[in-house]
């Protein structure tokens, strides 16, 4: 069974702002000890201030998700400063919004680069960590658009359907071996973060998440709670039954409403023209913050994630029993 978190030691891959953030609050204020890694140290830095000044422990650890290197070496500095790892979450992500045609090669290399191969990196990183610690959870922030593909976010969206493929083969695999470490993937609708005054655009406006959109702590409610008790998958916010109904039902009808650019293309771009800023390529020197600048309604609950994102379901129990039968018979 996973330690209780408050007893947990909490790695954050992307904790600089946005979900990555939430999550640390979140973790912390339930007495977790967390370690705020990303690419924007001055933003670590407010973070773990918040959370010392709170009462809670946190360590900063400047990390670039896209250097294998550098992972390696935060898994060192966290069970040096804790002595082990019980919980890793990825959520480092970043964004190009355009049409395929008008994204370079460089631009894709790069968001598959962070989004994809960045979690790769953490999770090659943290195995070895969480078996020493004797078991443990890899927590994976996906998106919805790894369930469905929408227009003008090409590179995002290959990147989180790879990241889909990539947890159900590592949750697979560890099953398999009867290895004690869960594997959950989170799903998040549009919420309203930094992500998109950070997002790089060539829509010819500030991005925008289209309704509905939910609150952070939505996404970091769910992260916690699969700490504890892990799920295959776990949806956040309503938006996810039309994803998930959509793209099983009818693929090519769902890809007709999308094509409508009322649908698919003007509930992307905002009224504010583009702030100029990215950081794809290198940070936004920012003190970090929890919400974007969405100014619309904002979510606070996701009855949906409630009611079925954080059930068992039979399979999710199924995969448990074989992985338990394999370590029985290994120890055995």
């Amino acid at each position: 069974m996973p330690r209780p978190v408050s007893d947990q030691v909490v790695v954050l891959m992307g904790a600089s702002s946005g979900i990555g953030r939430a999550a640390a609050l979140a973790f912390a204020a339930q007495g977790a000890r967390v370690v705020c890694a990303g690419r924007t140290e001055r933003a670590l830095g407010t973070l773990v201030d918040e959370i010392t000044a709170a009462g809670g422990t946190a360590l900063a650890a400047p990390t670039d998700i896209a250097d294998p290197d550098a992972v390696r070496a935060l898994v060192r500095t966290a069970e040096a400063q804790f002595g082990r790892i019980d919980t890793w979450v990825n959520l480092a992500g970043i964004a190009v919004f355009g049409r395929v045609e008008d994204i370079t090669d460089e631009e894709f290399d790069r968001v598959l680069r962070v989004n994809f191969l960045g979690h790769v990196h953490g999770v090659r990183a943290v195995l070895p960590a969480l078996r020493r610690a004797g078991g443990g959870s890899v927590i994976g922030v996906s998106s919805l658009e790894g369930v469905r593909a929408v227009p003008l976010h090409a590179p995002y969206t290959a990147s989180k359907f790879a990241l889909r493929g990539f947890y159900d083969c590592l949750r697979i695999e560890l099953a398999q071996e009867g290895a004690p470490i869960a594997v959950t993937t989170i799903l998040p609708a549009a919420i309203d973060t930094p992500f998109f005054e950070h997002a790089r655009s060539k829509l010819g406006a500030l991005p925008k998440p289209p309704p509905p959109v939910y609150a952070p702590e939505t996404v970091a409610d769910a992260i916690v709670f699969a700490s504890t008790h892990p799920r295959r998958e776990i949806p956040v916010g309503g938006a996810a039954a039309g994803f998930f109904f959509g793209q099983r039902l009818s693929p090519a009808v769902t890809d007709a409403l999308l094509s409508l650019r009322r649908i698919g293309s003007r509930s992307f771009r905002n009224t504010l023209p583009d702030n100029g800023t990215d950081n794809v390529d290198s940070t936004v020197d920012e003190p970090g913050q929890v919400h974007g600048s969405h100014p619309g309604k904002v979510l606070r609950r996701s009855a949906f994630t409630r009611l079925v994102g954080t059930l068992p379901r039979p399979g999710d129990l199924l995969t448990a029993a074989v992985s338990r039968r394999h370590r029985a018979r290994a120890e055995g």
